[in-house]
């Protein structure tokens, strides 16, 4: 009835029997074998043998008298033992539902979750809002009933994404529940951190079209209440779904704009509702993506480096896994694999010590972009393929990993299957709707074109690359593509129009001229101006 382990205080003040009778029978238990006993009493603790041991002490109560003894329980933990119901809120949560005090059964239920969610114990916490949801069914529909439950389903689909990834559907149930509730019954607040929690769905997911109207959806729920928490969230939306949809200009206002509205003790109870991880941090990792982009490399570090550093300082476990990650791809579009592989490196390591499922960016990507870097192009396409064939991490990434494998077919001069790559990596694009990677990958399929002497359509798929990164304002990958075409010019004996291409580009940048890609592009130059 209190547990399978006790301790004699607190059965002292439940049963309410004279010491000595209370110590004769644990003794008499203790001798049968039915109970371990630790230290003397009363500084004494218990446990039962075997559950089933405990079971049949328990059958032999009546259903009121086990009522009783449950509610008598509860009042002694809640009186005497709150430093133990602190640690442990699933205790008292226990007694209360079996007392049939099921209102306060609901709540402690709900508390018990969340502090195993803090803990990281994300599948304990599920199991909590579980049995939290089962003893709000015996509650009489209404209001308060609606109320609680939005709560449930709320950490409910957060404890699901960090668990099990954004692309969990349990998830996405319980926001779609909880969206359905708040639309009559819930607060802003709650409404908007629902729709939240289904935008994160469709992330996830890839699914662009969504993402903007979910996305369009938060913003004007916040500018309705008027409140700065729910505009950050809405930036951080924002921020998210336009660098995946290819407007990194877009992407790198709301991360600035996030970053303004960000105070890291103010928000500190966002990494709890929104995401699983912190909007700060966020902010500067997709922010350095976005500038990098854009066409500012260094700018773009800083950002990043930014990222990491917020993430260790707050030592929130998520995101600084984020962080890096996040890191080591900005570091490998800059060309710096050595620099890139201690941010994979230790974001392995810390998933692995935390028990946290690496759910945004499957690091066998970026490694396969490291090998290639460093012209291990065989281990990289190894590497790659193991991370396809696996569908671990988000949908709305393996564009990347497509374009990686591509990258280091090309190393090989397995033309065909870098062609076949690089489409597979469009076509995913395509169908939900994403823009972050086309450029690239219109790159690297005329690259793969020009291995097998298709040189027509090479120039169109290139020429297509740089149209593509012009309409993004993507400078990074204007450059790389204008790059790839005079080189192939240059070759072709059109030196004139090559470097009429590449210089007005490269002459463009203004910071970041140690980077890969701008060394290789004034090496050219230089060539070409020979």
């Amino acid at each position: 009835m209190i547990g399978r382990e006790f301790g004699y205080e607190l059965i002292d003040a439940v049963t309410e029997k004279p010491a000595a009778e209370l110590r004769g029978g644990l003794d008499r238990l203790a001798e049968a074998g039915l109970l371990f006993c630790r230290g003397v009493a009363p500084h004494s603790s218990y446990l039962f043998k075997h559950a089933l041991v405990q079971d049949a002490a328990y059958g032999t109560l009546l259903r009121a008298r086990r009522q009783e003894l449950h509610a008598r329980t509860a009042a002694v933990l809640e009186r005497d033992f709150s430093d133990l119901i602190e640690r442990q809120p699933e205790l008292l949560a226990h007694h209360l539902t079996a007392a049939g005090d099921t209102a306060r059964a609901v709540e402690q239920w709900l508390k018990a979750g969340r502090h195993a969610a803090a803990r990281t114990t994300h599948l304990e916490a599920i199991g909590h809002f579980d049995r939290g949801l089962a003893v709000l069914a015996s509650l009489p529909q209404g209001p308060a009933r609606d109320m609680r439950e939005i709560e449930l389903q709320l950490a409910r689909g957060l404890a699901y994404f960090t668990a099990k990834g954004l692309v969990a559907a349990e998830a996405a149930g319980a926001y779609a529940r909880a969206r359905e509730l708040a639309e009559t019954r819930g607060e802003a607040r709650q409404l908007f951190t629902a729709i939240y929690g289904l935008w994160q769905s469709a992330s996830g997911s890839g699914t662009a079209v969504e993402c903007t109207r979910l996305s369009n959806r938060l913003q004007q729920l916040a500018v309705a209440a008027g409140d700065d928490d729910l505009r950050l969230q809405a930036h951080h939306s924002a921020w998210a779904t336009y660098l995946f949809a290819g407007v990194p200009a877009a992407a790198s206002e709301h991360a600035e704009a996030g970053r303004q509205l960000y105070d890291p003790e103010l928000h500190r109870s966002h990494r709890q509702l929104y995401g699983g991880h912190d909007p700060g941090a966020c902010a500067r990792h997709i922010g350095a993506l976005a500038d990098w982009q854009l066409g500012y490399p260094e700018k773009g570090l800083a950002l990043a480096d930014e990222a990491v550093a917020l993430a260790g300082r707050i030592a929130h476990p998520f995101s600084l896994v984020d962080a890096s990650l996040y890191h080591t791809m900005l570091r490998l579009e800059r060309g710096e694999p050595e620099l890139a592989l201690p941010h994979l490196e230790a974001a392995e390591a810390l998933a692995t010590e935390q028990r946290l499922p690496v759910i945004s960016l499957d690091p066998r990507f970026l490694r396969c972009a490291a090998l290639s870097a460093k012209g291990a192009f065989g281990e990289a396409v190894a590497c790659v393929s193991e991370g396809l064939a696996s569908g671990r991490g988000v949908p709305r990434l393996r564009s990347y990993g497509f374009a990686r494998l591509a990258e280091a077919l090309t190393g090989q001069a397995a033309y065909e299957p870098a062609l076949v790559a690089a489409r597979e990596g469009l076509e995913i694009q395509e169908k939900m709707g994403q823009r972050w990677w086309d450029a690239e990958l219109h790159r690297l399929e005329g690259v793969a074109l020009l291995g097998l002497n298709r040189l027509e359509e090479a120039q169109s798929a290139l020429e297509e690359a740089i149209r593509i990164a012009q309409r993004q304002q993507a400078k990074s990958y204007e450059l790389r593509a204008a790059t790839s075409l005079a080189r192939f010019w240059g070759e072709e004996g059109r030196r004139v129009e090559a470097r009429e291409l590449l210089a007005p580009v490269y002459g463009w940048f203004t910071e970041g001229f140690g980077t890969a890609d701008l060394k290789d592009a004034k090496a050219l130059l230089d060539q070409l101006n020979c």
